[in-house]
């Protein structure tokens, strides 16, 4: 599934491409893509057409293009990529794509494509003052991207809570934007095991790993995301390729890069963690090794 890098590469992508422009048209390929929008079809397509995408925001994994009438907001086209989904542009009078899911005609003569082989992705027309979040997103924590993120409050929550650090990473209630590949290189980077409490990490554990997860993505960002295979790519159609830079996600069984030891997959939830069993002890080992530094010292 496309992470936070992945999503602002396609937004930034967006940005250079379609800003200022019209849609002319809408067209929706397979119903399955407006199934948030209640208001049906024609209703989707009404709301889209004859606008201008004056803007296009993200928070976390979710994008929003901003739509305006007469140069003031009317309507947000919220976009989530699920598994997925990708925005592409086609400069042919007829886009022939089986996995096109929805298309926007644009008054230059271009076609924005939203394409979907899983169609887990979803668009959603909806009001929008221009101000507030799209409602869509508003249960969205804050991405570590924002200007507005605050880490030492994060790290305070996770601090108190005894879930699993990385369950914690990945509910998208307390910071947004991380999911499975970053959740595993952020911890192997930090030396932490997936299933070890924030109340064990305590506020300087849990620091530690916001930390790391925010280096990692702003690494994968400069390399333009992480693609394993056609499903995700930018707008332009490029492949990001941060994961050559992988050092847990992806490796079962390669050596680890600071050990040497075989890199594990293990079932998580409806998952997978990759780990290094040495670097990236079970919790209960970690507790030991914390009391025993503690002793020493």
């Amino acid at each position: 599934m496309p992470e936070l890098p992945e999503v602002e590469t396609v937004r930034r992508g967006l940005s250079e491409s379609v800003l200022g422009a019209q849609i002319e048209s809408a067209r929706i390929r397979h119903s399955r893509v407006i199934r948030r929008h209640d208001a049906g079809r024609q209703d989707f397509m009404n709301c889209v057409t004859g606008t201008e995408i004056s803007n296009i925001h993200r928070r976390g994994k979710f994008l929003w293009l901003e739509l305006a009438f007469d140069d003031q907001p009317d309507f947000a086209l919220v976009a989530h990529l699920g598994m997925s989904g990708q925005f592409r542009l086609s400069t042919k009078q007829r886009v022939v794509d089986r996995h096109a899911r929805a298309t926007f005609r644009l008054a230059d003569g271009r076609t924005l494509v939203f394409r979907d082989q899983r169609t887990f992705g979803w668009l959603l027309a909806v009001d929008w003052d221009g101000v507030e979040v799209p409602e869509p997103v508003r249960h969205i924590a804050l991405d570590p991207f924002d200007p507005a993120y605050r880490r030492d409050q994060v790290a305070l929550a996770m601090a108190r809570s005894n879930s699993g650090i990385k369950r914690l990473l990945l509910s998208q209630h307390l910071v947004s934007g991380v999911g499975n590949i970053y959740a595993d290189e952020a911890l192997w980077r930090a030396g932490i095991h997936p299933d070890t409490s924030g109340r064990v990490l305590a506020l300087e554990g849990c620091t530690q790993v916001l930390e790391e997860a925010t280096s990692v993505m702003t690494a994968a960002l400069e390399a333009g995301g992480t693609s394993f295979d056609p499903l995700y790519v930018s707008v332009n159609g490029e492949s990001g390729w941060f994961d050559r830079s992988l050092d847990a996600y992806g490796r079962e069984g390669l050596p680890c890069r600071r050990c040497g030891q075989a890199i594990v997959r293990e079932k998580f939830t409806n998952r997978s963690s990759h780990r290094c069993p040495s670097c990236q002890p079970p919790p209960f080992e970690h507790e030991a090794f914390q009391v025993r530094d503690e002793v020493a010292q």
